[in-house]
C-alpha cells in the first residue's frame, strides 16, 4: 500500500449528508461524497493486510485493496477500470449496497472501517465526470439470440455481459421504465433513476434492445390482493414464443409477493404494501401523473417491518408532511455495537440508524400488531402487545397490550416468493423457499431443469442485495455463454 501506517494516522471519515430541513423538501440524493483529499486519507486507511477479507465479504468480489491504492495515487483512471472489472454498476452499489466489505474488513476487528463504500461512490461519480464510462460493443457477433426477462440489476448485469461478448440480446421488463425495484423500489433520495438511465444508454450503444411494457406469462398481481400497483405491463408475451425466438432465455426477476399481516381488519381503507406506496411516489418523480396516489400528508403514520424498505416509507412519508411516523419491529432492539470478536468478518447483528430514521421516525422494537381497528371501514389505529422470546419461542408479554392511532398502515415486513405465475408458465421446478431451483456450479450453473432456459437473481436465492443481484446476473451470464458457445471467456 501507498500509505504503510495510514490506518495509524487517519480517523475513518463519513460521508456528508445536507441538512435535513432542506433534504425535506425534494426527493434528490442528499449524500455530500468525499473530496479528494478525504478520498486520499480514506484510502490511505487501508492495510497492508495480507489477507483482505474485504473481497470476500463483498458478493462481486471487487479487488478493493487494489483500487484503495489506485485512489491514494490519484490513479482514478486505473481504479474505475479495476472496480468495472468486478461490478458492472457501482454507482448503484456506492449508493444503496449496505458495504459487507466493510463488516469484512481487516481494521473492523478492533477500529473503525476503512470507508470502502465511500470510495466506490467517489471512483465511479469521477469516472462519470471525466467521460471515462463509454459503450463496449463486441468485437464480432456470435450470431446467436438471447432473451433475459427481468431489467433489474440482475438482469442488467448478464445483460450487458451477454451483449459484449457478442450475442444479440433482448431485455425484457414489464414496466414502463427499466431498472425494476431500483426503479420502482428504491426512493430517488436514495438513487435518482438518472444513474439508470445512463446505463440504459450505455448498453443500448452495445448493442442491447429494451422492450418494456412487456410482461412474460400471465398476468399476476405480485401484491397478492386488489392492489394499487400502476405500472402493468401493455403486451404479453408466451414463455413458447420466446423459447422459439431465442437460444438461450434468462429469467432475472425479483422476489416480488409481499408477506402480508392475517390480523382482523387487514382489509380496512388505509392498509397497504409498502410496494404499493413507494412505486407510486417514484412515478410521480418520473413525471407521470396517478390517480389517488397514496399519501401520507398529515397522517399518522406506522410501518410495520424494520428493515430497509420500512425505512424508505419512512423517509417518503416524512417528505409527504406525515403528521407522525412510527417503524414497528418484532425483533427486540439489537445491540448498538456488535461483539467484534465473536462476529467479524461476518455481517453482524446491531442496531442500524438510517437517515430516514434521523429525519424523524419513533421506533418500537418486539412488537406485535393484533387488529388493526377502524371507523366507517378506514383503519383509525392499531391493537398491540410487546413480545419477547422465552425457550426458543415467541410469546406475548401478559399486560402490554395497547392501541396506537394511525391514519395509514404501510406493510413492509419482506417478500415470501417470487410471481409464481411466471414459474409455472415455464414449468420451472422450485426449492422448498418457492424460488426458482438452480444450482452455481462451475459447470452448468443457473440452469433450470427446463432445457435452455436459466434464472438469476432474487428469483432463484429469494430477497437479496443490488450487489448480490450483480454477482448473479454475471455468473449467470457466464453460464449462457458457455452453454451457447461450449466456452466463454466472460469472468465468473
Amino acid at each position: 500500500m501507498g500509505k504503510v501506517t495510514g490506518f495509524m494516522e487517519y480517523e475513518r471519515i463519513e460521508e456528508g449528508y445536507k441538512p435535513v430541513p432542506e433534504r425535506l423538501k425534494n426527493y434528490r440524493e442528499f449524500v455530500i461524497g468525499l473530496d479528494d483529499a478525504q478520498a486520499n486519507k480514506q484510502a490511505a486507511r487501508c492495510m497492508d493486510c495480507g489477507t483482505p477479507f474485504c473481497n470476500s465479504g463483498c458478493p462481486v468480489n471487487n479487488i478493493i485493496p487494489d483500487f484503495n491504492d489506485m485512489v491514494f495515487r490519484a490513479d482514478w483512471k486505473s481504479a474505475i477500470d479495476t472496480l468495472h472489472s468486478t461490478n458492472n454498476f457501482p454507482e448503484f452499489t456506492g449508493r444503496i449496497c449496505p458495504a459487507p466489505c466493510e463488516a469484512a474488513c481487516t481494521l473492523n476487528v478492533n477500529d473503525d472501517a476503512v470507508g470502502i463504500k465511500s470510495i466506490e461512490h467517489a471512483i465511479i461519480d469521477r469516472a462519470w465526470a471525466e467521460g471515462w464510462v463509454q459503450p463496449q460493443p463486441p468485437q464480432h457477433k456470435t450470431g446467436k439470440k438471447v432473451a433475459v426477462v427481468g431489467s433489474g440489476p440482475a438482469g442488467m448485469a448478464a445483460a450487458q455481459q451477454l451483449a459484449r461478448v457478442g450475442h444479440d440480446v433482448t431485455l425484457f421488463e414489464k414496466n414502463d421504465r427499466v431498472g425494476g425495484l431500483l426503479r420502482y423500489g428504491i426512493p430517488d433520495f436514495k438513487m435518482e433513476k438518472v444513474h439508470i438511465d445512463r446505463r440504459v444508454a450505455q448498453m443500448q450503444a452495445e448493442g442491447v434492445t429494451f422492450r418494456t411494457g412487456v410482461l412474460v406469462g400471465k398476468a399476476q398481481d405480485p401484491l397478492g390482493k386488489d392492489s394499487k400497483v400502476t405500472n402493468w405491463a401493455k403486451e404479453t408475451i408466451t414463455p413458447e414464443q420466446l423459447q422459439k425466438d431465442f437460444d438461450a432465455v434468462l429469467l432475472t426477476g425479483g422476489a416480488e409477493q409481499s408477506r402480508d399481516l392475517p390480523v382482523p381488519g387487514r382489509d380496512l381503507a388505509g392498509v397497504h404494501f409498502a410496494m404499493e406506496f413507494l412505486p407510486q411516489q417514484n412515478k410521480v418523480n418520473a413525471g407521470d401523473k396517478v390517480k389517488d396516489q397514496l399519501r401520507a400528508d398529515g397522517k399518522h403514520v406506522i410501518v410495520i417491518g424494520g428493515g430497509d424498505t420500512g425505512s424508505d416509507c419512512v423517509g417518503t412519508s416524512n417528505r409527504h408532511g406525515a403528521a407522525s411516523v412510527t417503524q414497528f419491529e418484532l425483533m427486540p432492539q439489537p445491540p448498538e455495537e456488535e461483539n467484534r470478536p465473536m462476529t467479524w468478518p461476518y455481517w453482524p447483528i446491531k442496531l442500524r440508524t438510517s437517515s430516514s430514521h434521523e429525519e424523524g421516525c419513533e421506533r418500537e422494537f418486539a412488537i406485535s400488531t393484533k387488529e388493526l381497528i377502524g371507523d366507517g371501514g378506514k383503519v383509525t389505529g392499531l391493537k398491540t402487545v410487546r413480545v419477547e422470546w422465552k425457550d426458543g419461542k415467541m410469546v406475548e408479554v401478559a399486560g402490554s397490550e395497547q392501541t396506537l392511532k394511525a391514519d395509514l398502515v404501510l406493510l413492509a415486513m419482506g417478500v415470501v416468493a417470487p410471481v409464481s405465475a411466471v414459474l409455472d408458465a415455464f414449468g420451472i421446478e422450485r426449492d422448498g423457499r418457492g424460488n426458482a431451483k438452480a444450482s452455481t456450479d462451475f459447470t452448468g450453473g443457473y440452469a433450470t431443469n427446463v432445457p435452455r432456459v436459466f434464472v438469476a437473481g432474487d428469483i432463484r436465492r429469494g430477497q437479496s442485495l443490488v450487489v448480490w443481484a450483480i454477482r448473479e446476473g454475471r455468473q449467470a451470464a457466464r453460464s449462457v455463454d458457455e452453454f451457447l458457445m461450449g466456452y466463454s471467456d466472460l469472468p465468473r
